[in-house]
């Protein structure tokens, strides 16, 4: 943790290495660029901090991904390329970007790695949901935590009359469960580590602007350090106590939340969005029972439930392979609020669009909340893929409202089949049968 730390006062002060040359007895060395760190000089910024986010994740760079592409981040370039067998150049050829991109997505989907704006602190914050699948929301900021509180992730907001950063730091170094083996003080910003009551890490990070801090504490079980090593420097990265604009990601997730749920054969077996299922004490279907959660799938989205109950459902029929259907129904359960704490299934027209490069494609209009898990059927009534809502958040207030990508009914075949599940075919359908297979799943988190 020492390092995390460290590493924020010396990128600030890195610069291109630079290299000296003599040009003849007598003369004055002459200092030319590396063209190394040239060649990352010459990229897009956005690109050179993702290539930093990536070494961060892939365990090669323990540092902030600001685009400064200096001696620590080639340093870590060449550590992963002296891993993966390669020459350590400094400078990934395609092929080896295409690896550390794919080792750094790999290891963000194992923890959850989500982006979220804090609606209480105003903050933004990197999470691993996976690992901190519950959440509550406090006076002052909010708490994500484990099942047995193994990693805890805390925000925090200090704004009151003549708070200063230096007071703030005080406070948080006094505590006396801490045993601090690092800590810096900068105009702007603090940050500190160590132990908390001889079992724990911890690592705070907090930021000052306008007479306010705000700030992010990650306190984690020594055991789980060898995950949460690169997970904390990947916060630490991503925290940015004020930011500017809007950032699409999931809302904080609720102790009760409602999605909709799609039952694709006659033993029960409901296909649902795998966000309404996370970190869920009680999975029920309403009017039905308790499920089981029998698989998810982070590529997807996608979710598998077994009902025990609810023998007169119909089942959605899936579209054929390669279905290219653009104006379509969507079926599902509007979230209670929006239907005066009714529980019907509703339909709505809606047009979909070319499919992105994972083969999602975008669902206009977006349907109303609830609707997470709705089935969108193509003209035959049969299933042409799942929505899957995201909202676009803003600190401190709602963005634009919900925007849908529907999962495409091909994955949702490969998907049943890895289970073996064999959805039904079935023939045409009444219009009441086409939503007789849509059903509300309700989410309850402790």
């Amino acid at each position: 943790m020492k390092c995390v730390g460290a590493i924020l006062l010396s990128l600030a002060i890195l610069t291109p290495a630079m290299a000296e040359t003599p040009v003849g007895a007598g003369s004055k060395k002459v200092e030319r660029p590396d063209p190394v760190a040239q060649s990352y000089a010459a990229l897009p910024i956005a690109e050179r901090i993702a290539i930093e986010t990536d070494l961060i994740w892939s365990g090669d760079y323990n540092g902030i991904a600001d685009g400064d592409f200096g001696e620590r981040a080639i340093a870590a370039v060449k550590a992963f390329q002296a891993r993966s067998g390669g020459k350590q150049t400094g400078v990934l050829n395609p092929q080896e970007r295409g690896q550390l991109a794919a080792a750094a997505k790999a290891r963000q989907e194992a923890v959850g790695w989500r982006i979220v704006d804090d609606q209480v602190t105003g903050a933004r914050l990197g999470i691993p949901a996976k690992l901190v699948p519950q959440s509550a929301q406090g006076q002052n900021g909010m708490r994500f935590t484990s099942g047995r509180g193994e990693v805890q992730v805390e925000t925090f907001r200090v704004k009151e009359s003549g708070t200063t950063l230096q007071g703030v730091f005080d406070q948080q170094r006094r505590d006396p469960a801490r045993t601090i083996d690092y800590n810096v003080l900068k105009p702007d910003f603090f940050v500190l580590s160590g132990l908390q009551g001889g079992v724990k890490k911890f690592y705070t990070r907090a930021e000052f602007k306008d007479g306010e801090a705000r700030g992010v504490t990650v306190l984690y079980d020594l055991a789980t350090e060898g995950t949460m090593g690169r997970v904390v420097v990947a916060m630490s990265s991503a925290f940015a106590a004020f930011p500017a604009g809007a950032v699409a990601g999931p809302a904080v997730h609720k102790k009760v939340e409602y999605a909709t749920g799609i039952l694709v054969d006659d033993a029960g077996h409901v296909v649902t969005d795998r966000r309404a299922t996370a970190g869920c004490l009680v999975i029920t279907v309403a009017g039905l029972g308790n499920t089981d959660l029998v698989a998810e799938e982070d590529s997807t989205g996608l979710a598998l439930l077994r009902l025990y109950g609810g023998r007169n459902l119909h089942p959605v029929a899936l579209a054929a392979a390669g279905s290219t259907a653009i104006d379509v129904t969507v079926a599902g359960v509007a979230d209670p609020q929006a239907q005066a704490g009714g529980g019907a299934v509703t339909t709505a027209k809606g047009r979909l669009g070319a499919a992105t490069d994972n083969a999602m494609r975008p669902l206009e209009p977006a349907p109303a909340v609830g609707f997470s898990g709705a089935a969108v059927l193509d003209g035959a009534g049969r299933l042409a893929g799942m929505v899957e809502l995201t909202t676009p958040l803003v600190a401190g207030t709602t963005g634009a409202g919900p925007q849908a990508l529907v999962v495409p009914s091909d994955a949702i075949r490969k998907f049943l089949d890895r289970e073996h599940v064999a959805f039904v075919d079935a023939g045409p359908r009444s219009a009441a049968d086409l939503t007789a297979g849509i059903v509300r799943v309700i989410c309850t988190r402790k």
